[in-house]
């Protein structure tokens, strides 16, 4: 007898309408100076990165978002999505994304 290996089904998240799928940024636990924040005091992160984008957003040429942009967004609006253990996916509606971190023409990051 056999044994007939059961085919993985990947599953992934493909937002649909104005929406992007971004990975948040870890929270912070030392501010710049190097001061330990205790968790009481976490300042929540509103920072992450692109994983997907909508194809109505891929398409349109007025939006300049990118898969693997770095992103600032609102997060009162987004969805956060149940798949990972870390649970740092969150549908994101692309008007609560404020800002897009671009490098500069020196090669630094702005």
């Amino acid at each position: 007898m056999t044994k007939k290996k059961k085919a993985k089904n990947l599953e992934y998240v493909e937002p649909i309408g104005a929406r992007v799928l971004v990975r948040k940024d870890e929270p912070k636990r030392e501010t710049r100076g190097g001061i330990a924040l205790p968790d009481a005091a976490e300042i929540p992160t509103i920072t992450g990165r692109i994983v997907s984008i909508s194809t109505q957003i891929e398409n349109d040429e007025d939006v300049p978002l990118r898969q693997y942009d770095k992103i600032l967004f609102h997060p009162k609006s987004a969805i956060p999505v149940d798949l990972e253990h870390d649970n740092q996916l969150f549908v994101v509606p692309v008007e609560d994304v404020v800002a897009v971190f671009r490098r500069g023409p020196t090669g630094e990051e702005v």
